[in-house]
């Protein structure tokens, strides 16, 4: 069981990655496992937003608005379920260690 600091920040990773990342120094394993999933989600984000204005599909931006969206969810809800499940399909990466 996470200390509610922990439950709070690891919630708040999948919002804002960076208020985690850089407010807390000596982060445990189950916070570092979702600043890092938080992080992935960003970069997700990013490239579903370049890839969305330089492919001109409908409903591209849309797609990957909702399956964002879906990501965010389901990591809060790992987050708050105290487990450190990945993200699905994009969560296989370790950017932060």
């Amino acid at each position: 069981m996470q200390n509610q600091n922990d439950k709070v920040m690891a919630v708040l990773a999948y919002i804002l990655f960076l208020i985690p990342l850089l407010a807390v120094s000596n982060r445990s394993e189950f916070l570092n496992h979702h600043v890092n999933q938080g992080l992935i989600l960003f970069v997700f984000a990013v490239i579903g937003n370049i890839v969305s204005y330089v492919i001109p599909v409908p409903f591209l931006g849309l797609i990957f608005w909702i399956a964002d969206i879906f990501f965010v969810i389901y990591g809060i809800m790992q987050a708050a379920n105290d487990q450190t499940g990945k993200l699905p399909i994009i969560g296989g990466f370790d950017i932060i260690r």
